[in-house]
């Protein structure tokens, strides 16, 4: 906690518990408050931290939107942001880190929790926008109305943190959904469906990891969902042992240089961290 990269995250917290500027805290990407805390869990922070716990008691008191997800905004003057601006990414990724940061008893996590599960399998659920999550299956405006498999990625992060014996009937049932999208398509190639080419990034395996995920993100979810020694995954095994160095390290192709509160590697080079991340997939796998 005293070193970086989040020793520099917390020096550059408001004293209320906000970054950058009061309100939802989705801008500016990615020093911005949710961006903070979602960076501060990847990073191994302490959640007992009284600066950790009082940026996860600003989102939930800033933004969260009625229908109980947390929104993608970052305006001020949006409080709480509007229910069509609810994203699985998002409220994947901050589910995960409220839960890890112990927050999962709170009764706005539980409702964050209802609203990712049901806004998945669609049942007693009618609060789609053709702005936003436009329909069950992961259905997201930003990919064309398609369903996102970034998105079902970081949804189902949120719902593996739960732990087992504490899911309801209906958060299973959209984690068994989500795997089973996420293996609807050989990870190595990731064509998921899209209105447009598959996206470079799936392949420039990094960390930290905001709405994009990789390849070996999509392996770590479905590894600590059970699924990973799925012979569906063979091929993006092979593909992931393809991309160790010759010192047996992975690189950080994609480290969001320049954007962070402060670098974590740079560009290209050996990373500790998705080495770690590597090594935690294969050690489930093989």
């Amino acid at each position: 906690m005293r070193a970086p990269p989040i020793s520099p995250i917390l020096e550059r917290q408001h004293p209320d518990g906000f970054w950058e500027s009061p309100g939802p805290g989705y801008g500016r990407k990615y020093t911005g408050t949710v961006w903070s805390l979602i960076f501060l869990d990847q990073m191994g922070a302490d959640g007992n931290d009284r600066r950790v716990a009082r940026a996860c008691e600003y989102i939930l008191a800033h933004t969260q939107a009625s229908n109980g997800g947390f929104g993608a905004s970052g305006s001020v003057s949006e409080r709480p942001p509007p229910p069509s601006a609810v994203y699985h990414c998002l409220n994947g990724n901050l589910l995960r880190a409220m839960i890890d940061f112990g927050r999962f008893e709170d009764e706005r996590v539980r409702r964050a929790i209802d609203w990712q599960a049901r806004s998945i399998t669609g049942e007693r659920f009618d609060g789609y926008f053709r702005s936003g999550t436009t329909g069950p299956g992961f259905g997201c405006a930003v990919n064309e109305a398609h369903p996102c498999a970034w998105g079902a990625i970081k949804a189902l992060r949120g719902l593996a943190a739960i732990p087992p014996r504490r899911r309801a009937v209906h958060v299973r049932r959209a984690i068994a959904e989500g795997i089973e999208f996420l293996l609807t398509r050989d990870p190595a190639l990731a064509d998921y469906p899209t209105g447009t080419n598959v996206s470079p990034s799936w392949f420039k395996l990094g960390f930290p990891s905001g709405y994009v995920a990789d390849v070996l993100q999509n392996l770590e979810t479905l590894a600590e969902l059970g699924r990973a020694k799925d012979p569906r995954l063979e091929a993006a095994l092979g593909w992931l042992l393809s991309q160790q160095d010759e010192d047996g390290r992975w690189s950080n192709r994609y480290p969001y240089s320049g954007k962070l509160w402060a670098e974590v590697d740079l560009p290209g080079a050996p990373s500790k961290w998705v080495t770690l991340r590597a090594l935690s997939f294969i050690r489930h796998a093989v």
